[in-house]
């Protein structure tokens, strides 16, 4: 009997939609639900609920995190966002509550999207938050383990226009077969590929402490 459940954080955004729509035909999964500030009615299943909820108040959202495997892609830039505060709330803040409450709640593993060259003491500031969040969620020690996603460029279609990064997805994309060796991590990939290695890797043999997935090991996890 099928029992497992999971819940996705970010299911409108380029990586959380492709994974949205995998884990709602998995029937591995007898329920699953979506996580976010607003209601996008683009997933119908019978056995998966999207939920609003108040990410200021995640306390109040923790028996919605009472499952096997939680996904989190929640992700912004910070020109999207309009300061650094507003990123650090977006790429840590939130991620790490949400993870606190799931943990709270008996979920079993916790899978996040972050981004190469992620590090808590780069001089770099989106690489430094991307880096204290991994650390933040690594303390909170899952049964199952965490699992960060570490992937370049995504290339995909997004729902707002960001013209500077089309031409850098276009570039990275006719370049993809020049990131070898230690520049393979650097490599554009598919926001699908993504999804689909995440989707993957929950289903490995549960393992407590962190794996990361960069490069090399992201790719070929994708397929």
């Amino acid at each position: 009997m099928t029992t497992r459940s999971f819940a996705v954080l970010g299911y409108s955004g380029l990586v959380g939609s492709h994974l949205a729509r995998m884990l709602a035909v998995d029937s591995r999964y007898a329920r699953g639900v979506l996580v976010g500030r607003r209601a996008t009615g683009a997933l119908r299943d019978a056995r998966v609920a999207e939920v609003v909820v108040d990410f200021d108040r995640l306390v109040d959202a923790r028996e919605l995190l009472a499952v096997d495997d939680v996904y989190c892609c929640l992700g912004t830039t910070i020109k999207k966002a309009g300061s650094q505060e507003a990123f650090r709330k977006v790429d840590f803040d939130i991620p790490v509550a949400a993870a606190r409450e799931a943990r709270a709640a008996g979920a079993r593993q916790f899978l996040v999207v972050t981004a190469v060259g992620a590090d808590a003491s780069s001089r770099v500031f989106y690489s430094r938050v991307k880096g204290e969040a991994e650390a933040a969620l690594a303390a909170l020690d899952f049964p199952a383990g965490l699992k960060v996603f570490r992937p370049s460029i995504l290339i995909g279609e997004r729902g707002e226009s960001r013209p500077g990064e089309r031409v850098a997805m276009a570039v990275m994309n006719v370049t993809r077969p020049l990131f070898a060796g230690g520049l393979a991590r650097y490599r554009a990939i598919d926001a699908e590929a993504v999804a689909r290695a995440m989707h993957r890797a929950a289903f490995e043999p549960p393992a407590p402490g962190v794996r990361v997935y960069e490069g090399p090991s992201l790719f070929a996890l994708a397929g």
